[in-house]
């Protein structure tokens, strides 16, 4: 299994990374919306995990111009929670929304339910922290 997590700041990218890292997958990071679609072009992660708020091109707009060439699943993991802010960002194409701080037990369950709707024998353990 292969997750990309897409947000500007670099801690939250390493902490994600160690995070996960215990579920055996192959972890990809990246700090820009811009780097994050071509990675998702030329990797093809399995599940995307997407920051909304990233300077020059955001997470909506990163869900935006995945959708335009893939259906893969999409997990926005913001610090905004505003209803109006998770409806645009579903609207723009993501699958869910976590909102900071978030349990890792329940960001790889998330990961898993989205998971098991594109391949049902993909799965990740967890491992109670929090995001």
């Amino acid at each position: 299994m292969k997750i990309l997590v897409i947000d500007d700041d670099p801690a939250m990218t390493e902490l994600l990374k160690l995070l996960l890292e215990p579920t055996q997958a192959d972890l990809l990071t990246s700090n820009s919306g811009e780097e994050g679609i071509r990675l998702v072009k030329e990797q093809t992660p399995d599940i995307v995990v997407l920051d909304l708020m990233m300077p020059k091109v955001d997470g909506w707009q990163v869900c935006k111009a995945i959708r335009e060439f893939s259906s893969m699943p999409i997990l926005v993991l913001s610090a905004l929670d505003s209803p109006g802010v998770v409806a645009t960002a579903l609207d723009a194409g993501a699958d869910d929304y976590l909102i900071k701080p978030v349990p890792s037990g329940v960001l790889i369950a998330h990961i898993n339910n989205l998971l098991k709707r594109k391949r049902p024998e993909m799965n990740v353990k967890s491992k109670e922290t929090t995001v």
